[in-house]
């Protein structure tokens, strides 16, 4: 059994009246890093950056409503989408295409050529984001001794025997006291890591020769992978499909997406221009 694992301490503070949390600090801060990181390369492309705040925006909208209809289907529970619980990943990224693509087809803003930079941004911001979910100790993983295992003593929800027990399935040994706070993996820290990559992939690639569109076929790709992977070690109660969640179908869902993305754009010709505007900048020869 491990010595000393990491003891969490969640990252609040009051201000008056106002309550500041890391998770809402890291929502925020995600969110400018996806403007930033669009506009930038929006830009760079030759293309007018200006949408890209209304885009964010829409995003926004599009993302906490999907997230909160996700996590209402998902539970069985109408009333979850009056509560502060239940901002999951999947439905808010869902939710964020299908708004965001709504908006660029009525302003015919050409939903691949934003959608080729867009996965860059989401890349970047969910890195940022999943920040959040360490600093107020929720989705943490199953218990674990091994290296980086954590406690949370103040967790959303504690770790407690009883709350893996009774909130996520998580089969214990019979003696375990309820209230005994369990080590678990730290599996924000992971998604952060993996986030991390997945924007250096797509940012050493952003300059593609492929036709408009195919990098956002690699994001849905990588995506897919990570929450693949990551659902593993998640404490989880919606293994619905023998030993796979919910979310790692989804996840087999985009890498199919991805691919076939990549395929469909993997040469420009007509109707596949290329990323750059046209007598805009070019890639750099390789």
């Amino acid at each position: 059994m491990i010595q000393h694992p990491i003891v969490h301490e969640p990252f609040a503070y009051g201000i008056g009246f106002l309550q500041i949390t890391g998770f809402g600090l890291a929502v925020l801060l995600s969110f400018v890093i996806g403007q930033i990181v669009a506009q930038a390369e929006t830009a760079r492309r030759g293309y007018d950056p200006e949408p890209i705040a209304d885009l964010v925006f829409v995003a926004v909208i599009g993302g906490l409503a999907g997230a909160k209809i996700y996590y209402a289907i998902l539970t069985g529970d109408v009333s979850s989408l009056w509560s502060r619980a239940g901002f999951v990943f999947w439905g808010g990224l869902i939710g964020g295409i299908v708004a965001c693509s709504i908006y660029v087809w009525r302003k015919r803003l050409g939903i691949l050529r934003l959608a080729d930079v867009s996965g860059i941004a989401v890349a970047a911001a969910y890195a940022v984001g999943r920040t959040g979910c360490w600093a107020v100790g929720d989705d943490y993983g199953r218990p674990w001794n091994g290296f980086l295992a954590t406690e949370f003593p103040e967790g959303a929800p504690p770790s407690t025997a009883e709350n893996l027990r009774s909130l996520f399935g998580v089969d214990l040994p019979p003696t375990t006291l309820p209230t005994e706070v369990l080590a678990v993996h730290p599996t924000q820290l992971y998604e952060v890591a993996m986030g991390m990559i997945m924007f250096a992939v797509l940012w050493r690639l952003r300059d593609h020769r492929h036709a408009t569109g195919w990098l956002a076929g690699v994001y849905c790709v990588l995506a897919g992978v990570e929450r693949f992977i990551v659902e593993f070690f998640r404490a989880k109660d919606d293994r619905f499909f023998g030993p796979f969640t919910t979310a790692q179908v989804i996840a087999v869902v985009f890498v199919l997406v991805g691919v076939a993305l990549m395929s469909a754009r993997w040469r420009i010709g007509p109707g596949r221009p290329g990323i750059h505007a046209a007598g805009g900048a070019t890639p750099a020869a390789a």
